[in-house]
């Protein structure tokens, strides 16, 4: 079972930024789409960005587009995501999870099926 782990949350101001690593032992992300997804307090967990493996596309949802950056290092088995001028509003905890290859990565938590502990992100003045 592949277990991913993330880290790089934390307590940051509003406009402060943080970037997130998403890690795991034997972990090449060549044959996984990756996806960052958030779970804020009373909310469900929605999807944050996606990176689609087979054409290379990435998805945002609309509020973080322009702010957040997702990435990868595949020699190091490695995701990224780097979130600037971050708001209040995003704060929760922070999850990347493995999946299928894809053309269009999914934005439904379904349809992935290795994912890390979640690291918490902050924003406050």
């Amino acid at each position: 079972q592949l277990q991913l782990a993330e880290s790089g949350g934390g307590l940051v101001q509003p406009g402060g930024s943080l970037r997130l690593s998403c890690t795991a032992p034997g972990f090449t992300s060549d044959y996984f789409d990756i996806g960052w997804f958030r779970q804020a307090p009373g909310k469900e967990r929605e999807m944050v960005s996606c990176f689609s493996r087979l054409n290379s596309s990435v998805y945002y949802i609309d509020s973080v587009k322009g702010r957040f950056h997702i990435s990868g290092d595949n020699a190091k088995g490695m995701a990224y995501l780097q979130m600037n001028g971050l708001k209040v509003e995003d704060t929760g905890v922070y999850y990347c999870a493995a999946g299928p290859a894809t053309y269009y990565c999914q934005v439904r938590p379904a349809a992935y099926f290795n994912w890390g502990q979640g690291t918490q992100v902050t924003v406050s003045s």
